[in-house]
């Protein structure tokens, strides 16, 4: 692969090169990653149930059924629908507000 001692010194070279410019890049980079790992706004109740509802429902006005008939639908639909636990709360709190 390698011959000779100068082929090696001129890899360890590049990679040391690489290395630091790396290193530079994270430094440099630091309020980007808090960006990334940042939590994710909250959407409104009303934002999740239109995102997710309406997809494949009429969307019925949110007193057309009771609290208890709201409860039991949208527990169902979080698992059909892969709501997580923040989604169906925030879609029930919209929904039970106008009753």
């Amino acid at each position: 692969m390698f011959n000779r001692k100068s082929d090696w010194h001129r890899v360890l070279k590049v990679g040391l090169v690489l290395l630091w410019i790396g290193g530079l890049g994270l430094l440099g980079g630091c309020e980007s990653l808090t960006k990334i790992t940042a939590a994710p706004a909250q959407k409104s109740g009303v934002q999740v149930w239109s995102e997710n509802c309406a997809t494949c429902h009429y969307m019925r006005p949110p007193n057309a059924y009771s609290d208890a008939q709201w409860d039991v639908a949208v527990h169902h639909m979080r698992v059909r629908a892969n709501l997580t636990t923040e989604e169906q709360q925030a879609i029930l709190e919209y929904l039970k507000a106008a009753n």
